[in-house]
């Protein structure tokens, strides 16, 4: 079965920006590829139950498992090993990507406490967007009974676009609550 969300960027969203762009055909838009979620745990990282209990709530949120990341170098003033565990990260793509996105602008990000919207500085250059959040409980998966200590994830979109502008309307068309920006 198909997500709701792809049926609604295909049939209603993609047409749209291409008038509003003047795109050629709708494969010239922008579009998502995949969504990278990041939980780095620092010197957790090195507690077998901590991994162990991370692991499960992201798994829980993306339903898929995640991959533990190592760090690359040693670092003294950070107190960090070279391949010992850093975090974990979990790549959605194709059905999943789409579920998940659904979830997160209509189920948690509503849920965060005193939430003012998503800010527009997180774009970088080729139109990718990250921004943090602060809690994993937001995502009604992770039984908070469970969690020993709150930690945040790092969200990463993926965007196949020539410029920020076209990302940041794909975004809005989506509904992604954006801070509106407040002339004084």
């Amino acid at each position: 079965m198909e997500p709701r969300l792809k049926d609604i960027i295909l049939k209603e969203i993609n047409p749209s920006l291409k008038e509003m762009f003047g795109y050629k055909n709708l494969y010239m838009g922008p579009k998502i590829v995949k969504i990278v979620l990041n939980m780095g745990l620092g010197l957790d990282g090195n507690d077998a139950k901590i991994i162990s209990s991370c692991q499960e709530d992201l798994a829980s949120i993306t339903g898929q498992k995640p991959v533990i990341t190592k760090f690359r170098k040693s670092i003294a003033n950070f107190k960090t090993r070279k391949n010992t565990n850093s975090g974990l990260k979990v790549t959605l793509r194709k059905n999943k990507m789409y579920e998940f996105i659904d979830r997160l602008i209509n189920i948690a990000l509503p849920r965060i406490k005193d939430f003012r919207g998503l800010s527009l500085k997180g774009f970088d250059k080729f139109g990718n967007y990250t921004f943090g959040i602060k809690e994993q409980i937001v995502f009604p998966e992770v039984n908070f009974d469970k969690v020993d200590k709150i930690r945040g994830l790092d969200i990463t979109v993926v965007i196949k676009t020539t410029d920020k502008k076209h990302s940041l309307e794909l975004l809005k068309r989506l509904n992604f609550p954006f801070k509106e920006n407040r002339s004084s």
